[in-house]
């Protein structure tokens, strides 16, 4: 086995892992969508349970009420490459048939992480569009996502946003 082999079948956590390990555990959710300018926020509410793989990756399994009263399901994955100094993932949902592939990175304050994706365009589902998910730690106990699209002039344009409360 070479060395660059053993390193991938060997890895440790390193601190960004650990800072992975602040998402572990029970959530509950509550969640705003704006899906257009001449449409009502849609509102969801759920729960989430994150736990850890081995130490270097996090699995989030969530359910929930949609907006439209059926229950929606999403998994996601978050880890950690040493190697890219990257944060890679995936994210799936019940309610779509697209997977979300994340290209995470930390900012210098290490309370957000921002998942860069791609996906199908709110305007044109047939072309393709940026996406991010940004994760910010508030507290121990609290955490916000927030969802944005980078329009065709490359502003972002914020269009949901979720608070997570820890479960006592």
């Amino acid at each position: 086995m070479s060395a660059e082999t053993e390193e991938l079948c060997n890895a440790k956590p390193v601190k960004e892992h650990k800072w992975l390990d602040k998402l572990l555990g029970n959530w509950t959710y509550e969640g705003e969508a704006i899906m257009g300018p001449d449409k009502p926020t849609l509102k969801s509410s759920g729960s989430e349970t994150i736990r850890s793989l081995g130490g270097l990756w996090i699995i989030a399994e969530g359910v929930g009420k949609m907006p439209d009263g059926e229950e929606g399901k999403t998994f996601m994955t978050l880890g950690y490459n040493p190697k890219t100094k990257r944060f890679p993932g995936s994210w799936i949902g019940s309610m779509m048939t697209h997977m979300w592939v994340y290209d995470g990175e930390m900012d210098k304050s290490e309370k957000i992480l921002t998942l860069n994706t791609e996906g199908p365009s709110f305007t044109d589902p047939s072309k393709s569009a940026k996406f991010q998910d940004i994760i910010e730690i508030v507290s121990e106990d609290e955490r916000i996502l927030r969802s944005q699209f980078q329009t065709e002039t490359g502003d972002w344009v914020q269009f949901m946003s979720t608070i997570y409360k820890r479960k006592k």
